[in-house]
């Protein structure tokens, strides 16, 4: 919660209009062959800064600005999963990637734009935000919902924050969450942007939900796969998924990061699993 965020003022931002209209806008540093990169809930596009630098000298990366983020445009209220597919596609077609690296809600992205689609060869997700017999928790959405209506925002943080957390902080009361993510925004002030998303991640979260126990559509994935996990996550959801998708996906390999939580692909570690990404898209 009170993680550093590494932001980075990295390469060019370039914009592109997906199928419905929308403008999409992603960021690109590097040379070589191109990753997309996919950043997961309440994150943008340069929280990912690091990471991409640490593959700049092996691949050119190009990170999504999802939509309701930045200078991409909104979410629209006819939002779905579909749509962020299309803006995939969309940044595809202009940037000629065939490598896709997404993660949490924007590894769940990977996957489903990866279904009968072969224009990627590879992808790596970390921790994708797949929901398995219900393993991605919806009961806070109600809460959270009405906080946001009476303009708390960060009481309806606190409420997601307690819902999604680590069984170490899960128990923790909600005063002193409140006051932890205080603290997080004095400290790193650039992590405020949360606030500003908190109506995108609940758009999110009702296609996590939408999309509970569909893992096995993952068969029809053609590209090879890196699954990859912290092993300090300590999250029943991401244990599923690492339980059962390996047993649908046709082309798979696993890695597990043992130090590293559900943040290491983005504050955590960047470098230690861009290397990982890196050598895995190059073999």
């Amino acid at each position: 919660m009170t993680k550093s965020y590494t932001r980075l003022a990295i390469g060019d931002t370039h914009t592109v209009l997906s199928k419905d209209g929308t403008k999409i806008a992603y960021l690109s540093v590097g040379d070589g062959p191109a990753i997309l990169v996919l950043p997961g809930v309440l994150s943008m596009a340069s929280d990912y800064g690091a990471f991409a630098c640490a593959l700049a000298h092996r691949f050119t990366v190009h990170i999504i600005e999802r939509r309701g983020r930045g200078k991409s445009g909104p979410q629209g209220d006819d939002y779905s999963i579909i749509k962020e597919c299309e803006d995939v596609l969309a940044v595809q077609r202009q940037t000629g990637a065939r490598l896709l690296v997404g993660h949490s809600y924007g590894g769940l992205v990977a996957l489903e734009v990866a279904r009968n689609n072969t224009v990627f060869t590879k992808i790596a997700v970390y921790e994708p935000g797949v929901s398995i017999d219900g393993s991605m928790p919806v009961h806070w959405m109600a809460g959270y919902q009405k906080k946001l209506a009476e303009k708390k925002k960060l009481d309806a943080l606190v409420e997601f924050t307690l819902a999604d957390a680590p069984a170490r902080l899960a128990k923790f009361p909600p005063w002193l969450i409140k006051l932890l993510l205080r603290v997080s925004f004095i400290r790193f002030p650039e992590s405020r942007q949360m606030l500003n998303l908190l109506q995108e991640n609940i758009r999110e979260w009702q296609e996590i939900a939408r999309l509970d126990s569909t893992y096995k559509n993952y068969q029809q994935v053609a590209a090879g796969v890196l699954l990859m996990y912290g092993g300090r996550s300590d999250s029943p959801a991401v244990d599923l998924v690492v339980k059962r998708l390996p047993s649908v996906l046709p082309h798979f390999e696993m890695k597990e990061f043992p130090r590293l939580d559900h943040f290491g692909i983005e504050r955590t570690a960047p470098h230690e699993v861009a290397k990982v990404i890196g050598d895995y898209f190059l073999k």
